[in-house]
């Protein structure tokens, strides 16, 4: 005698943008989303970033002209922006380096995923903590 019950199917739903904070990435999916995001900012800003390197190395009066953009009224908006930026590089940079180690190296297991996830946070954190109080005159 057969079971004609049939086991209800999985319902799939839309997902909102509200729903992303519900759900608990582990380190390793933090890491491997904020790698896409800095990557965006860092190639849509290339630009700005181009034009900032330019015009600090052209001469002394152009570098004036760039520091006296920190020093002015909106300077705290524009110091915000460049410490954006300098976490942007600094965590790209680091999980890129993370990437191409557990490439060269192939093994990858759970356990070193999650590990090497929480250094690149630490390190990518810390680093621009540490650029950060140096760029807002903390020391």
């Amino acid at each position: 005698m057969a079971d004609n019950a049939k086991t209800p199917r999985p319902v799939y739903r839309n997902i909102h943008v509200t729903d992303i904070v519900s759900y608990r990435l582990p380190p390793a999916g933090i890491v491997s989303i904020l790698h896409r995001i800095s990557g965006a900012v860092l190639f849509l800003l290339m630009p700005f970033i181009i034009w900032m390197f330019d015009t600090s190395v052209s001469s002394e009066i152009s570098f004036d002209e760039f520091t006296s953009v920190f020093r002015g009224d909106l300077g705290w908006f524009f110091k915000l922006l460049a410490l954006g930026l300098i976490w942007a590089y600094l965590h790209h940079f680091i999980a890129g380096v993370r990437h191409l180690i557990m490439d060269a190296t192939h093994t990858v297991s759970k356990e070193q995923g999650h590990s090497t996830a929480i250094v690149t946070l630490a390190l990518s954190t810390g680093l621009t903590v540490v650029l950060g109080a140096k760029l807002f005159g903390l020391y």
